[in-house]
């Protein structure tokens, strides 16, 4: 019986013994070339075994899925401001004409140094009180000294029976009075003193000062973030004249529904970027959340901490924020960069290692929650599977490519 060979087809999943290979080739069969990326033997399609040259090329990078609690998350709008407690506003201390401001918007300052210089009365009057209570303690240290001589001389007069008790009682009395007199007085000059350290301040005084100048001095270093002070305006006490910040203690202000305030607390985490560069992200950690509604935007504020040390910008800067809520129940997750669509399928793809290759896998999924950086999976594998993230879609046109020839 003479049995006619046309072409053969190889079929996926079959082997075919050489004398067929040779079969084929006499048939006209073209030769099947060696690509970089090759289907193993008896792989199936939607699989590649990927070689050592082509993984380089391809620079995979890999994630495992995993069973975390699943943290509910919020993306939402947000801008960095100064943290207040790194804010101090300087006021006037006292009534009167503004003379010098030292300082401009932008400007270091170090504590101690001299903002603006107020041309005031007050600070006359305290001149005077202080010489006044200089010289009654002058005065009263007199009287106190000759009250003390007088009570010694009256105890040795006592003694010698040439004076009566009354009158060392009388002498001692005096003594008692210009002691207290003198306690007095010398608490008056203090109290002067004080008033014109108050009034100038710890630290040199500039050449320019005049002795009519009251001198405002910053309590804190930083700089200067805004300048309400001109010269020659008149202000009362009270009066904000500038505010001396620190730039690099920065917080996080982002404006929350209710809904997704849900699981939201102090010591939560928050990703977030810069509008102007979002390929950097920060972390931060909440350190506030507004315990009511705000009656216009019906939104709730909540604060965050950048991670410290972290360089992040200038306040006021727009970012993007992620809020992450507490852990709930168990889920199996991957990365969202982990996360493919193959053809109308949901699928990510899991490799495992070849030698010095690896052998790659479209594993269908069916996903459940997502957040901008995991995805919950609800079938098609479990935890401990490795995938690749970076570079999928390199790793999916590979899959593609096995599609389109059939498993060739």
């Amino acid at each position: 019986m003479t049995l006619r060979f046309s072409c053969l087809i190889r079929r996926p999943h079959q082997t075919l013994p050489l004398a067929f290979v040779a079969m084929l080739a006499a048939c006209g069969a073209k030769e099947a070339p060696a690509p970089e990326v090759a289907a193993s033997t008896g792989a199936r399609l939607d699989t590649a075994t990927l070689s050592a040259d082509a993984v380089e090329i391809g620079g995979f990078t890999y994630d495992s899925s995993r069973t975390i609690p699943w943290r509910a998350s919020a993306t939402v709008p947000a801008r960095l401001q100064l943290d207040p407690a790194a804010v101090q506003t300087i006021g006037s201390i006292t009534e009167g004409r503004i003379t010098h401001v030292q300082v401009r918007v932008g400007d270091v300052v170090r504590a101690g140094d001299v903002m603006v210089m107020i041309h005031s009365h007050e600070i006359m009057d305290a001149r005077s009180g202080l010489a006044r209570a200089a010289a009654e303690l002058t005065a009263a240290e007199v009287s106190r000294s000759l009250a003390r001589t007088a009570a010694e001389r009256a105890q040795r007069l006592v003694d010698a029976k040439a004076m009566s008790r009354a009158e060392l009682e009388r002498a001692l009395a005096g003594r008692q009075t210009a002691e207290a007199m003198y306690e007095q007085a010398s608490a008056e000059r203090e109290r002067a003193q004080g008033l014109i350290d108050h009034l100038l301040g710890e630290g040199p005084i500039p050449k320019d000062a005049d002795p009519h100048d009251v001198l405002i001095r910053t309590p804190v270093s930083g700089v200067v973030i805004s300048r309400e002070a001109q010269p020659g305006t008149v202000v009362l006490p009270g009066m904000p004249l500038l505010t001396v910040g620190d730039p690099s203690r920065l917080q996080l202000q982002m404006r929350l529904s209710e809904a997704a305030s849900q699981g939201v607390r102090v010591g939560s985490a928050v990703r977030f970027s810069l509008t102007d560069d979002p390929t950097q992200r920060f972390e931060a950690t909440i350190s506030r959340v507004a315990p009511t509604v705000d009656t216009l935007t019906r939104t709730i504020e909540v604060l965050a901490s950048p991670t410290k040390g972290a360089r992040i910008g200038r306040a006021e800067s727009f970012a993007q924020a992620e809020v992450l809520g507490a852990g709930g129940t168990p889920a199996v997750v991957v990365p969202a960069a982990a996360i493919q669509s193959l053809e109308g399928d949901t699928i990510v793809i899991a490799v495992e290692p070849r030698g010095k290759g690896i052998f790659i896998e479209a594993v269908p999924v069916r996903v459940g929650r997502r957040s901008a950086q995991q995805v919950e999976l609800l079938s098609g594998i479990g935890a401990g599977r490795r995938v690749v993230v970076g570079r999928a879609a390199i790793a999916k046109a590979e899959l593609l490519k096995r599609r389109g020839s059939g498993g060739e």
